[in-house]
This record gives structure tokens, C-alpha cells and sequence, in this order.
């Protein structure tokens, strides 16, 4: 499989910008071998609905200015909707336990948290960041305001909720290892 199919599948299933000195080492390419993928990837999504953004550190998978509409008409259509128990359990999981990892999310959960995680960034409850070299989701001061508080550990039965999430967490490690 060519190099820029690789790094456009990498790119695509992050969803998020990725270092260009970290696709150097995982593919173990030189700069110009790099620079070629990017730019062939550049050339092949220009028409398309998905196009590749570049920066002098970074690349990452968007779409095209020409659907920018089209997208905020259909992100405000989905922030109107509820965010449903899916999305309240997961704002749960956020809110006691972030920052925390998807992976922790989804091992909680039992089941993949991307859409829900998407949805509620999109709407400002919760917000992505990077912690070591993996990404991460807290809440953000506008879902703190939102809830009337100042600080998570103002959350109803903070103490108990965290410690029973704790406790979830550690019997879900055992039975994994059994």
C-alpha cells in the first residue's frame, strides 16, 4: 500500500492533527518521502469533500471550506437535540473522572464513546486536550457554569460517585485479567 494511502488512513482515523516529525518516525521516511505522501494526499482530496490542512508542524483531515453551510447547519440541528442517555452517561464519566482518556471512557462505558464525545465538544460541554502523548476530555467553564458551580467537587455526591467509578474501573482491570 502506498505511503500517502497509509498516512491519509492514520489521519483519518485520529481526527486530529498529527505531527509531522510523528509520522516521520512511524512510517521511518525521510523528509522528502513525507513531503511527497502529504502533497500526493493533498492533490487526490482537492476536489473532494475532504481535504488535507498543513501546517509548518502539523497535518490533519478537514472539510472543505465550500461545505462550511452545510456543517453549521447541521451542527446547530444537532445541538437543539437532547444528548440523550448516551450522552449523559458520558458527560458523567467526563465530569468525575476527566480529565480522562477515550479508552477509559469506552472501558467504562463498554462500548466505543466517539460520536458522544464529538457531540458533546461540538455543543462546549467538554473539551479535548493532551495529556502525554494521549488525548483527553474534560469539561469545559461553560458546563461548569451551566450546572451553577464553580469546580467539579461541587457536584452532588462527588466523593461517593467517584470513588463507586473507582471502584467499577478496578473490577472491570480484574476480570480482564482472570
Amino acid at each position: 500500500m502506498e505511503l500517502s494511502t497509509q498516512i491519509e488512513g492514520l489521519l483519518f482515523y485520529k481526527a486530529a492533527p498529527i505531527k509531522l516529525t510523528t509520522l516521520k518516525k512511524i512510517f521511518s521516511v525521510s523528509d522528502g518521502e513525507l513531503e511527497t505522501a502529504v502533497q500526493n494526499i493533498k492533490e487526490r482530496l482537492h476536489e473532494g469533500a475532504i481535504r488535507l490542512a498543513i501546517t509548518e508542524t502539523e497535518v490533519q483531515l478537514v472539510t472543505a471550506p465550500e461545505l462550511d453551510e452545510l456543517i453549521e447547519s447541521v451542527r446547530k440541528d444537532e445541538l437543539k437535540r437532547d444528548i440523550g442517555k448516551a450522552g449523559a452517561e458520558t458527560l458523567a464519566i467526563v465530569l468525575y473522572k476527566g480529565p480522562i482518556s477515550r479508552v477509559e471512557i469506552d472501558r467504562i462505558r463498554g462500548v466505543n464513546s466517539g460520536f458522544i464525545l464529538r457531540n458533546l465538544m461540538v455543543r462546549g460541554l467538554i473539551e479535548r486536550g493532551t495529556q502525554g502523548k494521549s488525548h483527553t476530555f474534560a469539561l469545559t467553564p461553560t458546563l461548569l457554569s451551566h450546572l451553577g458551580i464553580t469546580h467539579k467537587t461541587e457536584l452532588p455526591n462527588y466523593a461517593t460517585v467517584l470513588d463507586q467509578l473507582e471502584r467499577f474501573e478496578q473490577e472491570q482491570i480484574d476480570a480482564e485479567n482472570i
